[in-house]
C-alpha cells in the first residue's frame, strides 16, 4: 500500500522535511566554523536534561533544550575565558553531562523506555503538536540565522577580522551555539539525540566536497538533507527498518558519493600527477644529458 495513505506517515514526511531543511541549515555553519565535534558533544548533552526531565516529570524535550543551551553556553564560555582549547572543553562538558543523564537514568526506575526512544528517535510517531513545534522553533532558527548571515559568514572565515571591523563576533558565536542546541532538540524526535549531530554534520560536508561557493554549498547542503530524510523514511517503511538511522545512513552514502566524484579533489589528483610526470620527465632529461656528456669525455 501507498505509504501516504496513512495519516501516520504523513505527519512523519512532513517532519522529515522540516528537520531536513534545519538540520542542513544548521549544518552549514557547523562545517564552515568547524564546529562538528562541538555538535556531537552538544546533542549528547542533552541526554542530561531528557533524563532530569524524565525523573522530575517535566518535559523532557524542553528540559533536554535548556540543559543543551546552558551546556552549549558553558563550552563557548570556558573555551574563551578559560584559554582552553575548545574541542578540550567540548570533551569535558560532554563527558560531564552523559554521565550526568546516565545517573539520573540510573535513578529513574521503569523509563528506559521513553529514554530509549529520545536517544534514538521515532519519526512514525510525530504528532500534529509536535509538527507545530518543529516548525515554529525551527522557523525561529532560520530567521535567526537568516537575519544574521552575513555576519555569521564572515565569522566562520576569518573571526580575527570581522572583530575589526566591528562584527559583534562573540553575540553571534553564542547564537549559533543556541541554535545547535535548539536544532538538536527539536530533531530529537525525528532521529533520536545520538544521530541529531549526524545531520548537522554530514549533509554540509557532502555540499562542501561538491563546491566551494558557499551560496551553492548551502543550497546543496539543503537538498542532501532533504533526500536523506525522505529517502531513510522510505527506506524506514519499505524494508521494516528504523528511521532514525536509515536516515543517517541514507546521508553518510551522499558523503561518500561526494566524495567519490569531488571536482575539487579529481582536480587535486590531475595537478599531482602532473607534477609527478614533470619531475620525472626533468630527471629522466638530467640523466640523458649526463650520459652523453660522459661519453664525450676522453
Amino acid at each position: 500500500m501507498n505509504m501516504l495513505a496513512y495519516d501516520f506517515m504523513q505527519r512523519a514526511i512532513i517532519a522529515g522535511i522540516l528537520v531536513g531543511v534545519i538540520c542542513s541549515f544548521v549544518a552549514f555553519f557547523v562545517v564552515l566554523k568547524r564546529l562538528s565535534f562541538a555538535g556531537v558533544g552538544i546533542s549528547h548533552s542533552a541526554l542530561g536534561g531528557v533524563a532530569l526531565g524524565v525523573f522530575l516529570g517535566f518535559n523532557p524535550i524542553l528540559a533536554g533544550g535548556i540543559f543543551a543551551t546552558i551546556v552549549a553556553w558553558l563550552i563557548g564560555f570556558v573555551s574563551r575565558r578559560g584559554e582552553i582549547e575548545e574541542d578540550v572543553t567540548i570533551g569535558i562538558f560532554f563527558s560531564a553531562a552523559m554521565a550526568f543523564g546516565i545517573t539520573v537514568m540510573g535513578m529513574a526506575s521503569g523509563y528506559y523506555a521513553d529514554l530509549f526512544s529520545f536517544l534514538f528517535g521515532n519519526i512514525l510517531a510525530v504528532s500534529n503538536q509536535d509538527l507545530v513545534v518543529l516548525a515554529s522553533v525551527g522557523g525561529i532558527v532560520l530567521l535567526s540565522l537568516g537575519l544574521c548571515f552575513k555576519g555569521l559568514l564572515f565569522i566562520c572565515f576569518d573571526e580575527e577580522l570581522a572583530q575589526v571591523n566591528g562584527v559583534p563576533v562573540k553575540a553571534l558565536y553564542y547564537l549559533l551555539l543556541t541554535c545547535i542546541a535548539v536544532t538538536v532538540v527539536i530533531a530529537v524526535k525525528v532521529v533520536g539525540i545520538i544521530l541529531a549531530s549526524a545531520l548537522l554534520v554530514i549533509p554540509a560536508a557532502m555540499a562542501q566536497e561538491l563546491t566551494r561557493n558557499f551560496r551553492w554549498m548551502l543550497a546543496l547542503s539543503i537538498i542532501a538533507g532533504l533526500i536523506s530524510s525522505l529517502g531513510g523514511l522510505c527506506l524506514s517503511y519499505y524494508y521494516d527498518l528504523p528511521s532514525g538511522s536509515t536516515i543517517v545512513l541514507t546521508a553518510s552514502l551522499l558523503f561518500l558519493l561526494a566524495f567519490a566524484l569531488s571536482p575539487r579533489r579529481m582536480h587535486l589528483h590531475k595537478i599531482s600527477r602532473l607534477l609527478k610526470r614533470k619531475e620525472l620527465k626533468s630527471q629522466s632529461t638530467g640523466t640523458g644529458g649526463g650520459t652523453r656528456e660522459q661519453v664525450r669525455c676522453p
